[in-house]
């Protein structure tokens, strides 16, 4: 199954806002060039997050109001949102976009930045990997919007519980 990427992002430093790029470049030592947490964190170089799964969460929410609830998928500070290709769920899956190859290492852990969103949407986002996956960086180069994505390996899936 192929996906594609919809949509980049990164931040320069903690608590910054989310600034969507149309293309980047991501490098196996820092991540996404201009995204302050990369170059912290080896085994959690770059995030991505499934507009399906985006979509799920928000579903489970309620609004004072009862209509749907909208929020962007900046707001979950994801670095690469994808679409049509469900993300593995399982450590060691290894992921295509573009020419840049990804090691999944975990599943994203929601923060208490996403209650500060929206009440309900750390609980909506924890089961089945709703939150995306991190990933370590295997080999970097450049991402556009509109690349491909692919699962190009996955161990067998198992549940995990996140705090």
């Amino acid at each position: 199954m192929t996906g594609r990427l919809i949509a980049i992002a990164r931040r320069g430093a903690v608590r910054a806002p989310m600034e969507e790029i149309a293309e980047g470049v991501i490098s196996v030592d820092g991540g996404l060039a201009g995204d302050h947490k990369g170059a912290k964190f080896p085994r959690r170089r770059i995030t991505v997050l499934a507009r399906e799964d985006w979509e799920a969460a928000l579903a489970d929410l309620s609004s004072a109001d009862g209509l749907p609830v909208r929020l962007p998928w900046t707001t979950r500070r994801a670095n690469l949102f994808v679409e049509g290709v469900r993300l593995p769920r399982a450590r060691g899956a290894i992921l295509r976009v573009g020419s840049v190859e990804l090691e999944v290492t975990f599943p994203t852990q929601p923060c208490r930045r996403m209650e500060e969103a929206h009440a309900g949407l750390l609980k909506a986002l924890h089961p089945a990997w709703r939150g995306g996956v991190t990933c370590q960086v295997l080999m970097g180069g450049d991402v556009r919007i509109g690349d491909a994505v692919e699962v190009l390996s996955s161990p067998p899936e198992h549940e995990m519980r996140l705090p």
